[in-house]
């Protein structure tokens, strides 16, 4: 039997590669997203589609109606750049996921899902390059991203307590920095390893020979592949725990180690400009997956240097050709 499934944010990166997982798997897919369909990553036509703003109770009702198990992955987010100048709009999310949460109780939705961030943990426990992965535990005491890390860890609060006093059961995971190919690369939303194989690719196709970075490029980040991504998420949804589980790499690396693996795979060595008065977030984080290798028994597979290479094609072709190769092609 089919299950019936919701995914909040459909749309987006994350969300359009979970529905096409969904799909392939058999389920009913039902999909939301507060885009314009035209502007959705992947947009699948056999599924029944939405166009709503779920911050409105009244259509999370809607699209709750029937449904056994919901993925939210909406939220108002993007790169560091984003997060760091667009504070008050990351927070609103909260009512996504509480407007969702409520509207689960009452269409009696059996499980639910929330996709929280890295951007949770204490920040002074990230003040270094190369620091030791994050535990689960070091999101207490609270110092979170301004803005967007504390709607996320508000948010995983409120999973929490939904759970203790309706007994819906929620799972909750802590993103690290997911990448791969129908993502969005240009526009201010997208992040490092999606903006610096655009910056090497347009660097190559225009001779030119040199790129800017922010920061001093020593920054230290882990970042997780989606196809990665995609199989911790359904292996936590399915499984009976309730904890907060981190999903991420423990390959940490700085931005000028990313930025050499970019350069060989195009083929190219670059200059580079060092922006210091661009937003650059804390120092260094990366994954801890004890927990969850443990509990859940997941841990990534794809390296950094094979999913890098996979992005920059993606993103390549989409630059030289002009094609849209996403948008109207999966017809399930």
């Amino acid at each position: 039997m089919k299950n019936k499934i919701l995914v909040c944010g459909a749309g987006g990166f994350i969300g359009g590669h979970l529905v096409a997982n969904l799909l392939d798997e058999g389920n009913d897919v039902i999909c939301v997203d507060n885009k314009p369909f035209d502007l959705w990553f992947q947009y699948f036509e056999g599924c029944k589609n939405y166009s709503l703003d779920l911050k409105e109770y009244e259509n999370c009702l809607k699209v709750t109606d029937g449904v056994e198990h919901i993925y939210n992955m909406a939220c108002n987010m993007g790169g560091m750049g984003f997060i760091e100048n667009n504070k008050a709009e990351c927070m609103l999310s909260v009512l996504i996921n509480t407007n969702l949460l409520r509207a689960s109780i009452k269409n009696n939705v059996s499980r639910y899902f929330f996709s929280s961030s890295a951007c949770v943990y204490n920040g002074s426990k990230q003040k270094n390059t190369f620091i030791e992965g994050l535990k689960e535990s070091d999101a207490y005491p609270a110092e979170p991203e301004d803005g967007y890390g504390w709607e996320k860890l508000f948010s995983e609060r409120m999973c929490r307590h939904f759970t203790e006093d309706f007994k819906i059961e929620t799972r909750v995971a802590r993103y690290h920095n997911v990448y791969g190919p129908l993502g969005t690369f240009d526009g201010g939303r997208e992040k490092a390893p999606a903006a610096l194989c655009r910056k090497v690719i347009n660097a190559k196709l225009n001779s030119i020979d040199t790129i800017d970075v922010w920061g001093d490029g020593e920054q230290t980040r882990s970042f997780m592949y989606i196809d990665d991504c995609l199989i911790g998420t359904k292996k936590l949804f399915l499984s009976d725990s309730s904890d907060v589980y981190n999903i991420g790499s423990e390959e940490q690396v700085s931005i000028n180690q990313m930025i050499e693996s970019i350069e060989d795979i195009a083929g190219v060595t670059l200059k580079k400009n060092y922006l210091l008065d661009k937003p650059l977030g804390v120092r260094g984080r990366s994954s801890d997956n004890s927990l969850i290798r443990e509990k859940i028994q997941w841990d990534t597979e794809v390296s950094l240097k094979n999913g890098l290479e996979k992005t920059y094609k993606w993103i390549f072709d989409q630059i030289t050709t002009g094609i849209n190769h996403n948008k109207f092609t999966n017809k399930y």
